[in-house]
């Protein structure tokens, strides 16, 4: 069994958080700059193959009313850019609140969230990971 690479989508920054090999529990991974797609292609590959990566779980960002926004496309293109490139599954799964969550664990555990952007990203991947893993293994 292969571990899973959560990526929470956002404007400036992808968010990383991977499962353990048994994908019971998820974990922050890293975070990249979005510079250029040939770059984060470059990493994911390198991070796919370094772990043994089986699934990629997406981030879906719709809104509270379950509609899509203007963030879904871009991510939705991503989506669709990974899957022309990328030779294993790659799956959306519905992120709503993991980032307003993720900050207030950070907050909650005394890191300062302003100087952290980097962790709020991470850290809510992390989140939606472990909701997509209880949603599996339940």
């Amino acid at each position: 069994m292969g571990r899973l690479l959560a990526i929470d989508h956002g404007e400036k920054r992808l968010g990383l958080a991977i499962s353990d090999p048994n994908q019971i529990i998820s974990k922050p991974l890293k975070t990249l700059i979005i510079s250029d797609l040939q770059y984060i292609l470059n990493e994911l590959v390198k991070i796919i193959s370094d772990y043994d990566i089986e699934k990629l779980i997406i981030g879906l960002p719709v809104g509270m009313d379950g509609k899509k926004t203007q963030q879904t496309g871009k991510v939705e293109a991503f989506k669709e850019y990974l899957q022309n490139k990328i030779d294993i599954p790659i799956v959306m799964f519905d992120e709503r609140l993991s980032s307003v969550s993720a900050k207030k664990s950070l907050i909650s555990q005394g890191i300062k969230t302003g100087y952290n952007k980097y962790k709020i990203d991470q850290t809510a991947a992390a989140i939606f990971l472990q909701q997509y893993l209880d949603k599996l293994n339940y």
